[in-house]
C-alpha cells in the first residue's frame, strides 16, 4: 500500500507524526509534505525535530515542489491523509486550487477517485468551514475531526491521539495495532433505571 501524508500548521502535528509511525509499523509506504506552518507547529508542539519527523517517511516532498511524482494521476497511490487539515488547506481543495503540493495532490486524489481523509482541526467551526466540510464530503473525501473517544478509559493523551489515528487509519482498511475498540456493554441493572440506548 502507498499514502500520501499531509501535514499543515494547524494545531495537532502529532496526529501527523503518529500517523506516519504507524504507517511505519504496518510497512505502508508514505510520501510526505508539510506546509511552510506545520514545520513551525511542529516544533512548537511536540519534542519531535523536522529531522525525526521526515525520517519516519519513506518518502519527502517539499510543498513547493509541483513535479513530485504524488502531483500527477498516474503516479499510484492508496489515498491520502492530512493530519490535521486547517481550514485553509480545506478551503483550497474544496475550491481546486493546486497551489500547494499537498493541495494539489488532494486534488488529484479527489479526481482519480481515491480514498482522502480530512482530520478538520478547528473549533468551533464557522458557516464557511462546515459548507466547506460538506462540499468535500459530497465530493468523496471524508471529513474526521480529531474528537476523542472516551469509552476506551484512555488513561493518557497518547491514548487519545492513537484512537483518533487508529480511526483514521480504519478509513484505508488499516488496522492499528493495540486501538481499543467499542464493543457493546451491559448497563449495571441497579444504575440504568429507566437507560434507553440512543437511536
Amino acid at each position: 500500500m502507498r499514502l500520501v501524508v499531509g501535514i499543515t500548521g494547524a494545531s495537532g502535528a502529532i496526529f501527523g507524526i503518529r500517523a506516519l509511525e504507524a504507517l511505519r509499523v504496518l510497512n505502508v509506504e508514505t510520501h510526505l509534505v508539510m506546509s511552510r506552518w506545520s514545520r513551525a507547529t511542529l516544533l512548537h508542539e511536540t519534542p519531535y525535530t523536522l529531522e525525526q519527523t521526515e525520517q519516519l517517511a519513506s518518502h519527502v516532498h517539499h510543498d513547493d515542489n509541483q513535479s513530485a511524482a504524488i502531483s500527477s494521476g498516474s503516479f499510484r497511490t492508496d489515498g491520502m491523509l492530512i493530519a490535521p487539515c486547517s481550514m485553509r488547506t480545506l478551503a483550497s481543495i474544496r475550491a481546486g486550487c493546486g497551489d500547494t503540493l499537498i493541495c494539489r495532490a488532494a486534488d488529484v486524489i479527489l479526481k482519480e477517485r481515491r480514498k482522502l481523509v480530512l482530520l478538520a482541526r478547528e473549533s468551533p467551526f464557522s458557516q464557511i468551514h462546515l459548507e466547506n466540510m460538506l462540499a468535500l464530503t459530497r465530493m468523496g473525501a471524508v471529513v474526521l475531526p480529531p474528537a476523542p473517544a472516551f469509552y476506551n478509559r484512555p488513561q493518557t493523551i497518547d491514548d487519545l491521539i492513537d484512537h483518533i489515528v487508529g480511526r483514521a487509519l480504519d478509513q484505508f482498511g488499516l488496522a492499528m495495532p493495540g486501538l481499543k475498540r467499542w464493543s457493546g456493554f451491559q448497563p449495571d441493572p441497579q444504575t440504568s433505571s429507566g437507560f434507553e440506548p440512543e437511536s
